[in-house]
């Protein structure tokens, strides 16, 4: 069973003997950044420094000319990652005798919304969520499209791995953040995810809906929730609260949006790359759902990309629906935590790595090699050996 673990190029990076430590781990392939959203990372074994901070998202290499007077374009890494360092860092693990595929982050960009505060989603109280670029507006498609066409082919990589392609919304990693006082449920966090742009607005005029009608009924129908009302969960509890037909409208304006965009960035990333060059994207199997694993619908997806990476910290119940939809050699990788300070559990890696396979997984991402402690690489590497 294939695993390929995620790397920072800042693990790599002036650490000489990181290739190899990673390569011992077992894994044939790494997953190396190559375009990624601000964070804060631990690098517990790196001889230079132990905490790097991407103030914001931003690319990993130089850049080419298609963003010559572009006015949304993407920004090359301060300090924590100059010049080259996806190039540096995929070189270096080449060399351990590892297969290097890219890691780019899309729809996710604090950085764009805040200096492009338009491309930004906006919530039906009017509110803006910089760090979730709407994927409907015709100049932000653009530049993801590109993105990904860009980020994903670099040299020497065999293939990419697309996240965020797709709807982000109100849930948000983000520094200090207090939004967790009401529990939203997924119903509340689906209507506090509409956008109401002015292209989503004119997309669901195209559905029957009165945008600024909307807007109101999802205020109205969020009162309960700020209130306290329990979670009925999943879709049920969308349309009991927006009602039936107006949610099925916003829903079906989302998906179209969020289908057309991946099958034109799978297509972009295809016609740049080399033969054989493969094209995953982290997905959700509920269309509903937004994040850096969007929704999908796993029959479509799985027509459009080479496979997906299914998120499976909470269990693997999600890889099922895409199981299910699978054919030919599409690739669907359960994305397995092994940082036990996040959740992981790398112990326990080669049973649930089993039980994935059980459900219809073909490989395993380990998520993620350069976070975790010794103790947790030695469960990996177990693990891995155990299978």
């Amino acid at each position: 069973m294939k695993a390929s673990a995620f790397v920072y190029p800042w693990d790599v990076n002036g650490d000489p003997r990181a290739p190899g430590r990673i390569a011992a781990l077992g894994v044939g392939q790494v997953t190396l950044a190559a375009a990624y959203h601000s964070t804060r990372a631990l690098t517990p074994r790196h001889p230079r420094h132990r905490i790097v901070t991407a103030e914001h998202a931003a690319v990993l290499y130089p850049v080419d000319g298609r963003w010559d007077g572009r006015a949304l374009r993407p920004h090359p890494a301060g300090d924590w990652a100059p010049g080259d360092a996806y190039g540096e860092a995929a070189a270096a693990l080449a060399q351990a005798g590892l297969e290097v595929h890219s890691w780019v982050v899309l729809a996710h960009n604090s950085r764009l919304g805040a200096e492009h505060p338009d491309t930004s989603v906006v919530n039906a109280y009017g509110d803006r969520y910089p760090w979730a670029p709407c994927i409907a507006q015709p100049a932000t498609r653009a530049y993801l499209v590109d993105l990904a066409a860009e980020a994903a082919v670099r040299p020497g990589a065999a293939g990419t791995e697309l996240e965020s392609l797709g709807w982000y919304g109100l849930q948000h990693l983000h520094a200090h953040d207090k939004t967790g006082g009401v529990g939203l449920g997924e119903a509340g966090q689906y209507l506090m995810s509409l956008c109401f742009c002015p292209s989503c607005r004119s997309g669901y005029g195209e559905r029957g809906l009165d945008p600024d009608a909307l807007a109101a009924a999802v205020r109205t129908a969020l009162e309960p929730v700020w209130q306290g009302l329990p979670d009925d969960g999943g879709w049920a509890g969308v349309e009991k609260l927006l009602g039936a037909e107006p949610a099925a409208a916003t829903r079906a304006w989302r998906d179209a949006t969020a289908r057309s965009l991946q099958e034109e960035a799978v297509a972009a990333v295809r016609a740049a790359a080399p033969e054989g060059f493969q094209v995953l994207l982290h997905a959700d199997p509920v269309s509903f759902h937004v994040g850096a694993n969007p929704g999908v619908d796993p029959a479509h997806i799985l027509s459009v990309a080479d496979g997906v990476v299914v998120p499976c910290a909470g269990g693997p119940a999600l890889l099922t629906p895409f199981a299910e939809q699978r054919r030919d050699s599409a690739v669907i990788a359960a994305n397995l935590t092994v940082v036990s300070g996040m959740g992981g559990s790398p112990g326990t890696l080669a049973a649930d790595a089993a039980r994935a396979r059980d459900l219809g997984a073909t490989e395993i991402r380990l998520y993620h090699a350069g976070l975790a402690s010794d103790d947790d690489l030695e469960g990996v590497r177990k693990g891995l050996g155990a299978l």
